[in-house]
């Protein structure tokens, strides 16, 4: 543990549903397990979830009050656990990290831990972000809206020369989600996907993932602010506005693009959809070609 720190930090905490944050000074966390690690919190991000934790909408979260918010953060390591395990000592004293929610001290002998059958995206065997007895920062444990935090060394990600702790603490989660999400369409380059809600926090971030990857894309959104945030952006991608263009549409554009015949093999070959809204769902199923 360092010697040169305060004994005392601030944080945004949460103490009843439907009340706003209140800021308090309380003790200093310490790493207290091998792969405990504090940082020193650089940039945290709010997220829609934290929102509806705090109105009381995630049954069993928080665990108790009072708790610190925040499950997407960034920050700058500060100290380890007295006997610190490899993954913790991974990461030196004064590089910056972003840290997720999830998962925090998985307990590695569960049947989550023991051995991933996920054929996309694979944790080593051991830990698991699906760990069924683990914590989460920021909803059963404290997070990023404070000072300082512990977190898991296993949960971290080196943030790039490159990045600012505020770049990065989005990414922690809406960064992932979306990232997650493209993995998961199994698509090759010059394959299509659609975007539903491409002017959004993970939408926007979606629409210069899937150009990166060399996906041809089509995002889709149905107001001003968004649409202009997605067109603004310059990726490449293709952008809709949905109270313009009708699927159908799109559909045959991309069929006679691709010189083909019959309408089943028109369309998109996969669409995420992000908006929680019945027409921006219905839209896109009309978007996808046969076995999309």
């Amino acid at each position: 543990m360092a010697t040169n720190l305060p004994k005392a930090m601030r944080g945004q905490f949460l103490e009843a549903f439907k009340k706003p944050y209140a800021l308090r000074s309380v003790p200093l966390p310490k790493p207290s397990a091998p792969h405990d690690v504090l940082i020193k919190v650089d940039a945290a991000s709010y997220c829609h979830t934290d929102f509806v934790l705090a109105e009381g909408q995630m049954p069993g979260f928080p665990k108790s009050f009072p708790l610190v918010g925040c499950h997407e953060f960034a920050g700058t390591v500060v100290s380890h656990f007295e006997s610190p395990s490899s993954n913790a000592t991974a990461f030196k004293v004064g590089e910056k990290v972003g840290v997720p929610g999830r998962a925090f001290g998985a307990c590695g002998t569960c049947f989550e831990c023991q051995g991933s059958r996920d054929p996309v995206s694979q944790d080593e065997k051991g830990y698991s972000v699906y760990c069924a007895h683990a914590e989460n920062n920021g909803l059963s444990r404290d997070g990023g809206f404070a000072e300082y935090a512990v977190v898991d060394a296993r949960q971290l990600a080196l943030i790039p020369a490159s990045m600012t702790p505020v770049e990065t603490a989005p990414l922690m989660c809406a960064g992932i989600t979306i990232f997650a999400a493209l993995k998961r369409c199994q698509l090759s380059p010059g394959e299509r996907v659609g975007i539903m809600g491409c002017g959004g926090g993970l939408g926007h971030l979606g629409l210069q993932y899937a150009v990166k990857m060399g996906l041809r894309v089509i995002g889709v959104d149905a107001a001003d602010g968004p649409l202009n945030l997605a067109v603004g952006l310059n990726t490449g991608a293709q952008i809709v506005d949905a109270r313009k263009q009708k699927a159908e549409e799109i559909v045959k554009q991309v069929g006679s693009e691709e010189g083909k015949i019959d309408l089943g093999e028109m369309g998109l070959d996969a669409v995420i959809i992000l908006p929680e809204s019945q027409p921006a769902f219905d839209y896109a199923m009309t978007l996808l070609k046969t076995h999309a």
